[in-house]
């Protein structure tokens, strides 16, 4: 796939267009766009009124806590689903779940933080602190 040099309304579009003719007629397009000005512009709501079979269902202003659901999403995403080869959807299913057992058995808490360095608390053995950085 081309990497994307500009993200405006007729790159949206263009994208929008690209799913309608490769997803089957008979199938529905849910999609879940954010609020960004390309997926809400006056030109892109002008086309998807145009093709129903795309039905956008738009996250709420000011959600910050969809962030935090796409990057639960993220690592799954970018181990499994990227770059799968699937036999079947149970073959699909089977590695996601997989992924999910290891993922939950090594999780470590998250620290949300502007700058990238790890919050200091105090509250914290140092030694919980290293194990959870080793992984």
């Amino acid at each position: 796939m081309e990497e994307l040099k500009r993200n405006d309304s007729a790159h949206f579009i263009r994208f929008l267009a690209r799913l309608q003719r490769c997803i089957p007629i008979r199938l529905t397009i849910q999609l879940i766009p954010d609020n960004g000005s390309s997926h809400t512009s006056k030109v892109t709501r002008a086309w998807l009124k145009r093709h129903p079979r795309i039905v956008p269902h738009y996250t709420p202003k000011h959600a910050s806590w969809l962030n935090q659901v796409k990057i639960f999403f993220s690592p799954p995403a970018r181990a499994v689903l990227r770059h799968g080869d699937f036999s079947s959807g149970t073959d699909l299913l089977e590695k996601v779940s997989d992924f999910a057992i290891v993922h939950n058995e090594t999780a470590c808490p998250f620290r949300w933080n502007y700058d990238g360095r790890p919050r200091q608390t105090g509250d914290e053995p140092a030694a919980a602190k290293e194990e959870c950085r080793a992984r």
